[in-house]
């Protein structure tokens, strides 16, 4: 079986390329290489004959050709801008990007006759929590243009399910967080936004941002710091396995939330860094940032009683491989200058 995974040079979808490898899928891998890196698609090459096009989902004759000159039984779709800062300075890159992006992606899909999606969804969808845990129902209202593109294409992929019987499973996933366990790929973004790479960045002697900084401690919550859910990236990808393959058997379009069903606060999490690194790390309290939740985190029984995904990975050992491969990357980056 042929699958087609989308923005694989990335984050998420390198580590799900890694899953269905392991799986003995054929994967043939798409990316831009805008923000995923060629280093990772070498990576991948030395586990399996895979197939790697570099190319554009808003450019059509791209993603004309890649469904033209393959065999695709059905597509795993990551490719995507994620940061939701940049999505409110820049609207029109997201959508362009984001929306204009997937529409390409999935006309191409039904033209060629590839009726099934499993598509790279966000909690973001769901803007400010009304309920903690948030399960499937709790109303979309996202409160930023990325969740806003994340949105329009889950309604686009419903009206495609109805009027061209493309089935897609929508993930809506909460903060992922370590890395491979053999440090083949892992987070490695130009600016960084994320809670633990930032805390292990900050405790490189050569970093530019010396002091990790933890902004706001005066939410209600147990150590007045937001809590967060934080869902392993291994489990998450395993996750977007089980979905395809849930689609396969029973053809039927769906939504699931992935999480750990618990939170962890900032502190929390800072501390924890601590413990597995074995070493202080300097600290700073900032002012709260606008937007941010002080709870967020999910309520998973869907995903666990009907895909039967059950996430067993700890956040110290998140932390572990995250820390692990913020090692390897300095080699990597090392050697790219040198």
């Amino acid at each position: 079986m042929n699958i087609l995974i989308t923005g694989a040079a990335g984050y998420i979808g390198s580590h799900c390329a890694i899953n269905f490898i392991n799986n003995n899928y054929n994967i043939i891998v798409f990316d831009n290489l805008e923000t995923g890196h060629i280093e990772i698609i070498e990576e991948l090459k030395k586990l399996a004959d895979i197939k790697f096009i570099k190319g554009d989902l808003r450019n059509k004759s791209d993603v004309e050709n890649l469904f033209k000159e393959n065999k695709i039984d059905a597509v795993v779709h990551f490719a995507a801008y994620s940061l939701v800062e940049e999505s409110v300075k820049n609207p029109s890159k997201y959508y362009n990007n984001n929306v204009v992006g997937t529409l390409n992606l999935i006309d191409s899909m039904v033209k060629y006759n590839v009726k099934k999606i499993v598509f790279s969804s966000t909690c973001a969808t769901y803007g400010e929590p009304k309920y903690t845990p948030l399960d499937e129902n709790h109303p979309q209202n996202p409160i930023n243009p990325y969740g806003s593109t994340k949105l329009v294409i889950e309604y686009m992929l419903k009206d495609y399910d109805k009027a061209y019987d493309l089935k897609s499973i929508k993930l809506r996933y909460f903060n992922v967080a370590g890395c491979d366990e053999k440090s083949r790929t892992g987070e490695w973004h130009d600016i960084e936004t994320h809670l633990i790479p930032n805390i292990l960045k900050s405790t490189f002697e050569n970093d530019s941002n010396k002091k990790f900084k933890i902004f706001g401690n005066d939410y209600n919550t147990p150590d007045g710091t937001c809590v967060r859910d934080y869902v392993n990236v291994e489990d998450l990808v395993e996750a977007h396995r089980l979905a395809l393959e849930y689609l396969i058997k029973e053809n039927k379009s769906d939504a699931f939330n992935l999480g750990t069903q618990k939170g962890n606060s900032v502190r929390e999490v800072f501390d924890t860094c601590q413990k597995v690194l074995n070493k202080k790390i300097d600290v700073e309290i900032a002012q709260r940032r606008e937007g941010d939740p002080e709870i967020l985190y999910s309520n998973s029984q869907k995903a666990h009683k009907i895909l039967n995904w059950h996430p067993k990975k700890t956040i110290e050992y998140s932390i572990k491989t995250a820390y692990e491969w913020e090692c390897k990357l300095r080699e990597i980056l090392a050697e790219r200058s040198g």
